[in-house]
């Protein structure tokens, strides 16, 4: 089977382009996602990849794959995978040479055995639905974790609604979010990006997670619950610097550089990161992450 990629689609004439700037800090955010961040998940893919019995006859189907690391990880078990990217075009770009490479003729042999388990890299579920050659998928996966931006429950659901007819009857969907406040150190940390939101553009700012927020986004999806877990993803950085960037490159606080500025943002940030700098000059939080196994109808 021959992977392939499909590029996110092209703007409508007359939309207005990014600034090169505005791209610039784009890639480099989605750099730091994949070089720093999304390691910290992996507890949480191996987890649900353990639970589940991942591997050969798996087609899974990842939403929100964002650089593709859960996707490698699934791969490299033996599962075919698709990976949809409806949010970070610079993510899934980054995805594409994790999992589609154009290696040096020396590693040619071991990427193309993984590259063979790796159908389709697409912008949009709509596009995930093209690969007609496939079998209906048995797994479906949303990792990347809700319940700390108002209204990431609402493009989660709208999501899971428009993918579940690509899967199998029965088949297993996993959701991922913040644990309690309380269970996570790092939500003292994000709540910079709530105060410093502009209040008139709160909608896409911090909140605290809520006990039955996967729940009600599977309800809503048409989804029928089938067993959770919580899994210890703690963040730990090599230092403040590598902290800062890590936890910018999540998307939580876009609106806080919106409303102030990147400086700013960044200055207050490194402020309440210190209380979890240690001794060695590392950054270490302890933080639990709940996932919920849904099934389609």
């Amino acid at each position: 089977m021959t992977p392939t990629l499909v590029r996110r689609q092209l703007p409508q004439p007359g939309a207005a382009s990014p600034s090169r700037t505005e791209g610039t800090d784009a890639r480099a955010r989605a750099r730091d996602w994949a070089e720093i961040q999304e390691r910290m998940l992996v507890p949480l893919y191996e987890e649900a990849y353990d639970r589940l019995e991942i591997g050969p006859g798996t087609r899974l189907l990842g939403l929100g794959c964002g650089s593709g690391l859960a996707l490698l990880l699934a791969a490299s078990r033996g599962a075919t995978v698709t990976g949809v990217e409806p949010a970070a075009p610079e993510r899934l770009a980054l995805a594409h040479e994790r999992l589609l490479p154009g290696p040096a003729p020396a590693a040619r042999a071991e990427h193309a055995q993984l590259a063979g388990h790796t159908h389709l890299l697409a912008h949009d579920v709509d596009q995930a639905a093209t690969a007609a050659e496939l079998p209906p998928y048995n797994l479906v996966t949303a990792f990347q974790p809700i319940g700390c931006a108002a209204g990431d429950s609402d493009c989660l659901a709208a999501l899971l609604k428009r993918a579940a007819p690509l899967a199998e009857h029965g088949a297993p969907v996993v959701l991922a979010g913040w644990g309690p406040p309380e269970r996570c150190t790092t939500s003292s940390v994000l709540r910079v990006a709530s105060r410093l939101a502009d209040p008139l553009r709160a909608s896409g700012g911090w909140r605290p997670a809520l006990r039955d927020d996967l729940e009600e986004v599977a309800q809503r999806a048409g989804l029928r619950p089938d067993g959770s877990g919580r899994v210890a993803c703690p963040f730990g950085y090599a230092d403040l610097d590598s902290a800062v960037r890590g936890l910018l490159s999540t998307g939580l606080f876009e609106t806080a550089i919106e409303a102030t500025d990147p400086a700013q943002v960044t200055k207050e940030l490194a402020e309440a990161l210190h209380p979890h700098v240690r001794r060695d000059g590392t950054v270490w939080m302890a933080n639990v992450f709940r996932y919920l196994i849904a099934r389609t109808r």
